[in-house]
Order: structure tokens, then C-alpha cells, then sequence
């Protein structure tokens, strides 16, 4: 009979970042899928929305407010899958350091408007306040979500590992 001693904080880092990672995985693709939903149904919302931060001409504005709604559905489902995940990991990250680029930008500048993150945002009607800070918390939550893919992005139930013939979970006797 074999006694093994109990695992301490460090030896169980291998068993959980990898179900770590899943929930990392799985959280950021409900992020992107229901921001990608919330805006593909009017897509010149998106590209007012787009336009209403005040830092590209109207036309590119209207274009990218088009295209990120199908961005956005692309990383959740490949998040969602889990494929491509460190290449959607990093997308995500740079889009989301983007979005917090923004946001802050928007309110050094005193603009009164919706992130537009998750509906068709743009100007705020009278008597509404932004919620700048809340926004680019939130979305700095999401970054770290995206930097432990970008670190880790091999997870179990996941194409990546699938493909990848390997255990995305280690074993204990590594």
C-alpha cells in the first residue's frame, strides 16, 4: 500500500489551471457571443456607436461598427470550441485593450455616451451619466481572462487538445 502525502497549493496548480482555463475559455466566449448578438440584429447602431467615441471618420466608423458584431461572434464560437484558442485569446486581448483605450478616451474627453459593449450605445440622452469606470473594470476583468489564455490556452474538452493528442490536464506523477 502506497501512502502519498497531500497535495500542497503548488502540486494541485496542474490538476486546476487547465479547468481553470475552461472557465477562462468559456467566460470569454459568453462575452463575445452576447455582445456580438446584441449588436449584429442593427448594425447601423453599431457603427453610430462606433462613430459616437469621435476618433475615426464617420465612414470608417460605420464600417467597423459593422464588422466587430461578427468579430465578436468569431471569438466566442472559437472560444467556445476551443480552437485557435491562444490566436482568439490574443485578438481578444488587443480588442479589449482597444475598447478600454476607448472608454478612457471617451471620458478624459467629457463625451456623454453608451460603450455601445453590449447594445447599440452612442450619445446618452439628457440627464444620463456615463458609467465609464464600471466599463473599463469590467473590461479589464475580461483582459485577465484573456491573458491566462494567452498563457495557458491548452484546456481539456476543447478542439485544441483534441487535435492536439495530448492531455490538456497533467498527470500526477509529472
Amino acid at each position: 500500500m502506497t501512502v502519498t502525502a497531500p497535495r500542497t497549493g503548488a502540486a494541485r496548480w496542474p490538476v486546476i489551471r487547465p479547468w481553470l482555463g475552461v472557465a477562462a475559455r468559456l467566460g470569454l466566449a459568453a462575452v463575445w457571443l452576447v455582445a456580438g448578438a446584441s449588436k449584429v440584429g442593427d448594425l447601423a447602431a453599431s457603427g453610430r456607436a462606433v462613430n459616437a467615441y469621435q476618433v475615426m471618420p464617420y465612414d470608417v466608423a460605420t464600417v467597423v461598427g459593422a464588422a466587430l458584431p461578427f468579430v465578436e461572434l468569431a471569438l466566442g464560437v472559437l472560444l467556445l470550441v476551443g480552437l485557435a484558442t491562444r490566436l482568439s485569446a490574443g485578438v481578444s486581448a488587443a480588442l479589449l485593450v482597444v475598447f478600454i483605450v476607448g472608454i478612457s478616451s471617451a471620458w478624459a474627453r467629457g463625451l456623454s455616451i453608451d460603450c455601445g459593449c453590449f447594445g447599440s450605445g452612442g450619445q446618452l440622452g439628457a440627464g444620463e451619466a456615463p458609467s465609464y469606470l464600471p466599463e473599463i473594470l469590467r473590461d479589464l476583468g475580461f483582459l485577465v481572462l484573456a491573458g491566462f489564455l494567452l498563457t495557458w490556452p491548452r484546456t481539456p474538452i476543447s478542439v485544441d487538445t483534441w487535435l492536439s493528442g495530448e492531455p490538456a490536464v497533467e498527470d500526477e506523477d509529472e
